[in-house]
């Protein structure tokens, strides 16, 4: 069983710049594949930006491409989201979620572990 908790949500202005972090319990952390989601009030759940076992490999959905940088230190299992350019519509709840695989996917039901979840909200 692994165990996710998100940290480093909280309130900023719009052009402003949030670090979150994602501690994973575990000693098989390095393996995996590791993914940000987000969901909107109302909204689905999105996938934001992924990074395989290695961190060798990213993928960003388009609405942060050139804003967002993922990247991970498997010695301190932990994964980070790196989100500057920050935009009202940015406002979500962010989740983090692991993935035994360490190939990194866009889908969220091919994850199988995730965490709480941090609220982010970009005032304007």
């Amino acid at each position: 069983q692994v165990q996710l908790v998100e940290s480093g949500g909280g309130l900023v202005q719009a052009g402003g710049s949030l670090r979150l972090s994602c501690a994973a319990s575990g000693r098989t952390f390095s393996s995996y594949a590791m993914g940000w989601f987000r969901q909107a009030p109302r909204k689905e759940r999105d996938f934001i930006a992924a990074i395989t076992w290695s961190g060798g490999n990213t993928y960003y959905a388009d609405s942060v491409k050139g804003r967002f940088t993922i990247s991970r230190d498997n010695a301190k299992n932990t994964v980070y989201l790196q989100m500057n350019s920050l935009k009202p519509e940015d406002t979500a709840v962010y989740y983090c979620a692991a993935r035994v695989s360490g190939l990194a996917v866009v889908t969220s039901a091919l994850y199988d572990y995730w965490g709480q979840g941090t609220q982010v909200t970009v005032s304007s």
